[in-house]
């Protein structure tokens, strides 16, 4: 069986075992990236392609008649023509649920930076002020405790759960959680009794929440979800985090916002084009209270050995007849 992978890179720092990928695939080719060029090179003759998020087209399947099998090590499929898929009779898998502490972790980290201003009193401690200070501390930007304050979620599967009950244990948060465009109406599940919380309008969520988290995907529904209405909304000093992906929030707004003191703080990891080869108007150093990082909510070591393993299981599960992972 002719496999490769042709991201590893993007899953792996050449930090995770393989083993058990080489024992599902025997003689997997791992490329740590592939150009567009080299990607129709590489899948010429392959049976399995295993990807992290290059596109494979119609036209890309349609040249590899032997193809079976298309392994993501993500939950989107966008970057997979599904349709082409199931007409040509390729399976599609993706993976689900590697990431839920990591991306819980970074949540709560975000939250924590904004709120306790980590990055200005770290600063002031070696820049001098803290030095020249009148006092045993630096009077500053006000730090606020959060238990009590409210948790407001829009996406409210695995990772929405996961990061809304380390926010009620961890921190003594209250949770809301939102409708959003395209979702259904009343419950949504949160246990196994299926007993979960009521949605609130997205609009009551926005006027309540000291901390808003997107977790919800990207549709033409959601698309834009944040703009100059919603933030205008939110309390002046709420934070907004967002982990899920770039395109929900209006960027030209949010900045207007912070700038304008009309929003508290902002932690962004996704971005509309990643990487972001022409800039970013959020990389401007003048922004107040604004974290961004570059999509490793995801990232901890043990999620992206778990994204691998799972991606295996999904492989060995294929080979023996099963659907373990399957999307077509």
């Amino acid at each position: 069986m002719r496999a490769v992978f042709l991201d590893f890179g993007t899953v792996s720092h050449d930090d995770l075992d393989t083993a058990s990928l080489e024992r599902v695939l025997p003689g997997i080719t791992l490329h740590a990236t592939s150009t567009e060029t080299e990607v129709e090179e590489r899948i010429a003759g392959c049976e399995f392609i295993l990807t992290n998020k290059l596109n494979i087209t119609r036209a890309r399947m349609r040249t590899v008649p032997g193809l079976r099998f298309v392994g993501l090590t993500a939950t989107g499929t966008n970057n997979v023509d599904l349709e082409a898929a199931k007409e040509l009779g390729v399976a599609v898998c993706n993976i689900t649920n590697y990431c839920t502490v990591s991306v819980a972790q970074h949540v709560l980290g975000a939250i924590l930076t904004l709120t306790h201003r980590f990055r200005e009193y770290g600063q002031a401690a070696i820049d001098g002020t803290w030095s020249k200070s009148d006092q045993f501390t630096v009077p500053g930007a006000p730090i606020r405790e959060l238990t009590g304050k409210v948790l407001g979620i829009v996406g409210y599967g695995t990772l929405g759960r996961a990061v809304a009950k380390a926010a009620r244990d961890g921190l003594g948060m209250r949770v809301l959680v939102a409708e959003r465009p395209g979702s259904a109406a009343g419950r949504e599940p949160d246990s196994p009794t299926s007993i979960g919380p009521v949605r609130t309008s997205l609009d009551e969520v926005l006027r309540s929440a000291d901390v808003l988290s997107l977790h919800c995907p990207l549709t033409p529904a959601t698309t834009g979800l944040i703009g100059a209405r919603e933030l205008a909304l939110m309390k002046p000093e709420a934070l907004l985090i967002n982990t899920a992906r770039g395109a929900l929030v209006d960027l030209d707004a949010l900045i207007e916002a912070l700038r304008g003191g009309d929003l508290g703080g902002a932690a962004i990891d996704v971005l509309p084009q990643e990487p972001p080869v022409n800039g970013s108007a959020l990389f401007a150093p003048d922004i107040p209270n604004l974290l961004v990082t570059p999509h490793i909510a995801w990232a901890a070591f043990e999620a992206r050995q778990r994204a691998v393993d799972e991606l295996a299981l999904n492989v060995e599960d294929f080979l023996r007849g099963g659907g373990r992972g399957r999307v077509v």
